[in-house]
């Protein structure tokens, strides 16, 4: 709790002045709130004197004129609060937002791998909306309230002592209900909003993968899972609601119980002589709404606090986030010309957990060489691609670029010089121009149509109404998968990488496609050190190094010619493929 008070008060404190400018209009208008019923009261002995005929109107209308004063003076004096309060709950909520971002920005890839992204997405909407709202409502509606309630206590007293101790006796068993029932709340909003975050990640992973979904027909697997992470959100949620609805009612019976009990003992005090019978109607009234005045910002507090919960319970998720390592750079290298090529990788084990997955791989790259690797799934290609591009560091080993340990190198330094092309390419929403020219914004039309015709795309492009200016994003893009394959290579292109990082390009394209992704390989690699993945062993005939791996260790290693006439898991997988490619042919 400490903690998340903590974390809200880091924002909030920004704009210190515009809080003390709201704190001085709240003691403002509680003030002229609490004062109004003592004019309502003598509103109405001023009547009945009038009626009785001791005095004239003038007292009453008199009376009337300072109600009216009162109630634009507290309406200017809200109006001031709600506006502040507004600017820096948006502020505020505008900086979290800022930082998580940055935050996520900074954090390794390791983090992402094992995040659900629903569950992310979640941070940014509902847990920064409560919080959003906790501020903009919940701690000014607090803030009134406290005031309200200590105000109207202090005003109460100096009106008449003995009825304010009646108005009070009913206070331990209002504050009593209400800690009984908050704390009932308070466990079912935390589970909310982690089903709330599971919820999402479901959602996200089951529209990315509908066209798989149906394809296998599991649309009833599918609605089942849903069902059960909905009825999980449900009762958490109705549990939830089910408690703060009661907390309201709860607290209107024991207030309307305390009213009866006011005007009872305001009779009695008035029959036996304790209390002016000239007073009694006006003070007897004023009490009765200083029974509200106390037990509704009771009731407003205690409303609000399942607000704040879902709002601290947002804010420790993304405290979770914000004390995340992020990602380690022990570099001292923070700017070099260029990389020149030679690539070694040396004793390299690696594990994303205790088991490793990589076992003292040895690969050698020189400059301008082209290296493939080659294995089933899980071998430890992917891997590979990863270290290469400090995705992860090693666990054991080093990998060298130029005889360097790229973890002397700037990570922001490193990849300025390393390009990828990964298996599914990502179109960001924005233009094809957008997109080709990612890497470096301020690049020229003309450089960007350079690179579009050397990856056989320009011609494709040109076909579309808006050329270069067609709107694409991942979600919405008609394009097909070779498509944003070659649009991905001209994005490489164009920043002109001195190490190239090919993964598995054309394992999801047709042989037309391919043809023309391969052409566009020829064209990128050329004069660079390449590292490619393919399952289409067909493209890499023209490596100069051919790494196969099998359970995270070099079991062979060569030219196509050579692994061929050794006869051993190379020459099984080619074979066994061009018999399969040549059949489908």
């Amino acid at each position: 709790m400490k903690s998340t008070l903590g974390y809200f008060w880091k924002y909030i404190k920004i704009h210190s002045l515009k809080l003390w400018v709201v704190i001085a209009a709240l003691i403002v208008s509680t003030f002229l709130t609490v004062k109004s019923p003592e004019f309502i009261g003598e509103g109405i002995n001023e009547l009945g004197a009038y009626i009785m005929g001791s005095q004239d109107k003038s007292g009453f209308f008199r009376v009337i004129m300072l109600m009216i004063i009162f109630a634009v003076a507290s309406w200017v004096f809200n109006l001031i609060q709600n506006v502040l309060m507004s600017q820096i709950s948006g502020d505020a909520t505008n900086d979290m937002r800022k930082d998580l971002f940055e935050k996520l920005e900074g954090l390794p890839i390791e983090y992402f791998d094992k995040s659900n992204d629903g569950d992310i997405l979640s941070r940014f909407t509902s847990d920064l909306d409560n919080i959003s709202n906790t501020l903009n409502q919940s701690i000014h509606q607090i803030m009134v309230n406290t005031f309200m309630l200590v105000v109207t206590i202090i005003m109460m007293f100096m009106n008449h002592v003995e009825l304010s101790f009646v108005v009070l006796s009913m206070s331990p068993l209002i504050i009593g209900a209400a800690i009984f029932i908050i704390k009932q709340a308070q466990k079912f909003v935390i589970l909310q909003q982690k089903s709330v975050g599971e919820m999402n990640g479901y959602v996200d992973e089951q529209f990315s993968g509908q066209k798989l979904v149906i394809a296998n027909g599991l649309h009833d697997e599918s609605r089942t899972q849903f069902h059960e992470k909905n009825e999980a959100l449900f009762e958490a949620t109705f549990k939830g609601q089910f408690y703060s609805n009661v907390l309201f009612p709860t607290l209107q019976g024991l207030s309307m119980l305390s009213t009866g009990i006011v005007i009872f003992y305001g009779a009695w005090m008035t029959s036996v002589g304790r209390l002016p019978i000239a007073q009694a109607a006006g003070t007897i009234f004023l009490f009765t709404q200083y029974v509200r005045m106390i037990y509704q910002p009771l009731s407003q507090i205690a409303s609000q606090y399942t607000q704040m919960q879902l709002a601290f319970a947002g804010a420790s998720r993304i405290m979770e986030v914000l004390q995340e390592e992020d990602e380690k750079d022990r570099s001292t290298v923070t700017a070099i010309d260029g990389i020149h090529g030679d690539v070694n990788l040396v004793d390299v084990s690696f594990g994303y957990d205790e088991s490793l997955v990589l076992h003292g791989i040895n690969i050698s790259a020189d400059k301008g060489q082209m290296v493939a690797l080659v294995g089933h799934t899980g071998s430890g290609k992917t891997t590979i691609m990863n270290l290469l591009n400090r995705f992860y560091d090693v666990r054991q080993g080093r990998i060298e670029f130029d005889g360097r340990d790229i973890r002397d190198i700037s990570l922001p330094t490193l990849r300025k010089h390393v390009g990828i092309v990964l298996q599914d390419s990502v179109l960001f929403t924005g233009t094809i121009r957008d997109n080709i020219a990612f890497g470096d914004p301020q690049a020229s039309q003309e450089a960007i149509e350079r690179v579009a015709k050397q990856a056989n795309v320009h011609d494709f492009i040109m076909t579309l109404e808006d050329g270069y200016d067609t709107i694409v994003s991942e979600s919405n893009s008609r394009m097909s998968v070779g498509q944003k394959q070659l649009i991905s290579i001209a994005r490489t292109m164009l920043v002109d990488p001195d190490l190239l990082i090919l993964d598995e390009a054309t394992s999801n394209v047709d042989t037309v496609t391919e043809a023309d992704i391969q052409q566009a390989m020829d064209v990128v690699i050329e004069g660079r050190t390449s590292f490619v993945i393919a399952h289409r062993l067909k493209t890499i005939l023209k490596a100069d190094k051919i790494v196969v791996l099998e359970n995270g260790r070099i079991i062979e290693e060569g030219t196509h010619e050579s692994l061929l006439a050794d006869g051993n898991h190379y020459a099984e997988l080619y074979n066994n493929q061009f018999v399969f490619e040549t059949t489908i042919d």
